[in-house]
Formats: structure tokens, C-alpha cells, sequence
């Protein structure tokens, strides 16, 4: 890619998420088709390995530019796309996720979901993660789930206590099942007075910034090294 398609993608991409933010908002189920039909011209150019651990999920992994690295010498997969909710991660699961058979899916949505004007309930965002967890495990029976919980971010704080409640849900569900697994972030981003640590999230008060996907890495890589890959050095 050269430097004009680099400053082209990058000027694209912003407004590409804007629109598709916005068929998203009004209901329309295909909202994000641009960015899963990228993430299949990719496929075509380079399959993936099999066996990979797809992440998959809203903006924050969209923009975690660094995840292959980070999560070295993991395989791994970045299927974030824009603002999805959860609705938009069981619309495309069949192929964001099916197709590539992966050893654990690790799933982060639900935020996109409480944002206002009209913010989810936690019982509706929870129903979602149970319609994303029968999607795949019926193909996929035996394919383990990590959900990154929902995380306290400065621009959403005032809806936190649906956010909180939903993860709450969610995390009791995980008890019910050994393929299920939740991975708290709330302890690692909230500051001694209890409110989210503003410098490490972006100037949108949203997404996580250099030292937000530190944490993010530090809580998320050793879980699944952990459980995927126990012998590994």
C-alpha cells in the first residue's frame, strides 16, 4: 500500500464507521456489510490459519491496531468491526467467526448497546450474549467463549450501573457452563475514587488509548495463554 491509499483508507475509514454507525442506530441489520466484506476480500488474498482465537466485537478491538503483537505468540484473528452491538455480532457471526473453526472466540460488545439515546436494558444486552453464544456454539459445540466485560469509560459513565448490572449477568452465566468464560476489566480501569481512569482512554472519552490497551493486553493475554495453551513456554 502506498502513502496516498494509507491517508485515503485513513480519512475513509472514520467516515465509513460514521455511516454505518448511523444505518446501525436505525435499525438496518446490514449496516456493517463494508467492513465484513473487507474482512472476506482479506480472507480470499490470505486465509487465515486454522485454529486462530477470532476476536471479535465493537470499535475497541476495531481499533486495536496492535492486537497480533500484543497477544504474541498467540494466534489470533481481529474481527472488530464500528460501533456492532451485540445484535450486529449474531448477525455476522456466521461469517465473522464460523468459517475460520476457531480454538476460543474472545468477544467484547455490549457498550454500543447502552449508548443513549435509547440505551439497552442489561437483561436485553444479556439476552444478545446468549444469542451470540447458541449462534456459535451450535455450529461449534465445543469452542470456548471469553467475554471481555463492559468497560467504565469516562463518556458512558452515567450509564454504568446498566453496564455493571449487565456484566453481572453475564459473569453468572459463565458459572453455568465450563466453555464460557468472563474476564473482568472494571478492577484494572477504575482509579481510587472509583471513577474510570480518564488517561487511559482517547480524547473521545471512549476508546482505549496506548496505555488503555496495555491493560487490556496484561488482563486478557495470561487468561488465555493460561487455558488454551498451558504447556506453552
Amino acid at each position: 500500500m502506498n502513502l496516498w491509499e494509507k491517508i485515503s483508507q485513513a480519512i475513509a475509514a472514520p467516515f465509513e464507521m460514521f455511516v454505518s454507525g448511523f444505518r446501525a442506530a436505525r435499525g438496518d441489520p446490514d449496516a456493517w456489510e463494508p467492513s465484513i466484506r473487507r474482512f472476506e476480500a482479506q480472507d480470499r488474498i490470505q486465509p487465515p490459519a486454522a485454529g486462530s482465537i477470532v476476536f471479535i466485537g465493537s470499535s475497541s478491538f476495531t481499533f486495536w491496531s496492535t492486537l497480533a503483537r500484543d497477544m504474541t505468540p498467540l494466534p489470533v484473528l481481529n474481527r472488530g468491526f464500528g460501533g456492532a452491538r451485540m445484535q450486529d455480532v449474531v448477525h455476522y457471526a456466521a461469517r465473522c467467526v464460523l468459517p475460520y473453526r476457531p480454538r476460543a472466540v474472545v468477544l467484547f460488545a455490549g457498550t454500543n448497546d447502552i449508548a443513549e439515546p435509547q440505551p439497552a436494558s442489561a437483561q436485553q444486552v444479556f439476552e444478545g450474549y446468549q444469542a451470540f453464544v447458541e449462534c456459535v456454539h451450535a455450529a461449534l459445540p465445543e469452542t470456548p467463549i471469553y467475554f471481555v466485560s463492559i468497560t467504565p469509560s469516562p463518556l458512558r459513565w452515567t450509564l454504568w450501573s446498566i453496564a455493571n448490572e449487565a456484566n453481572r449477568l453475564i459473569k453468572a452465566h459463565t458459572h453455568s457452563d465450563a466453555r464460557l468464560h468472563f474476564i473482568d476489566m472494571t478492577p484494572h480501569l477504575l482509579g481510587p475514587d472509583g471513577k474510570p481512569v480518564r488517561g487511559v482512554y482517547r480524547w473521545d472519552r471512549l476508546h482505549p488509548n496506548k496505555k488503555g490497551y496495555a491493560i487490556w493486553k496484561a488482563v486478557i493475554k495470561p487468561v488465555l495463554q493460561a487455558d488454551l495453551f498451558p504447556t506453552a513456554g
